[in-house]
């Protein structure tokens, strides 16, 4: 089943008087469960494809249809409701908040939805995430990888229907890149986690289901 298809989606900037073309009429689809790699070289449009995705901006033209619904026709609070309950967010650089631990930063997404936490569904993503020992440690006295950990599992924690990955491994060593690659991949496979990421390493994007790439904010 489709879980994803984007319509000619264009994203065009003003500054002064030039227009600056990010993308230009962007077609694909995404079946549940699969594991895209997003492509291309800096200022490609990668990164506005997936905030378009996301719904975090509006389109100049085009569509994105999340199952049959275009999430642009959508209320606001629908939309942001969609954000949160069903599309979780990886950035590079992590954005866990400073002063929650490792438990607490995992849990969020939930929190502020104002619902019980699963206590059972949280110990399986520490374990499946292989951080049990760090539960109570906060955010600066944990490594790159374990930081990135963290955010997979803040993902995951809201079971969502799609993840979208911006650059996970950009700010890792090649070691913990392997380790946040190899848990993407086992997500995908054992929760049947449909991912989309975003990255510009050619070798990471090939362990994925598909590749899509994208240069001056069209598919190649």
């Amino acid at each position: 089943m489709k879980i994803l298809r984007i319509e000619n989606l264009s994203k065009i900037y003003k500054k002064s008087k030039v227009k600056v073309v990010a993308l230009d009429k962007i077609c694909f689809d995404v079946e549940e469960g699969e594991f895209i790699s997003i492509i291309g070289p800096s200022g490609s449009g990668k990164s506005t494809l997936l905030h378009l995705i996301a719904g975090l901006e509006k389109p100049t033209e085009g569509k994105v249809y999340f199952y049959d619904k275009n999430i642009f026709d959508m209320e606001k609070k629908d939309l942001a409701m969609l954000r949160r309950q069903k599309i979780g967010v990886i950035y590079q650089f992590y954005n866990l908040i400073s002063t929650l631990n490792v438990e607490e930063n995992i849990t969020l997404p939930i929190e502020l939805d104002r619902k019980k936490v699963d206590q059972k569904r949280l110990d399986e993503i520490i374990k499946f995430l292989g951080i049990d020992n760090r539960r109570k440690h906060l955010p600066n006295e944990l490594s790159g990888g374990q930081q990135q950990k963290v955010a997979i599992g803040r993902a995951l924690m809201i079971n969502p229907k799609i993840i979208l990955a911006d650059e996970p491994t950009g700010n890792l060593d090649s070691k913990s890149s392997k380790e946040i690659i190899d848990l993407l991949i086992k997500a995908n496979k054992e929760y049947n986690q449909t991912i989309i990421m975003i990255t510009h390493n050619l070798e990471i994007a090939k362990l994925s289901d598909r590749i899509i790439q994208i240069e001056d904010g069209k598919i190649l």
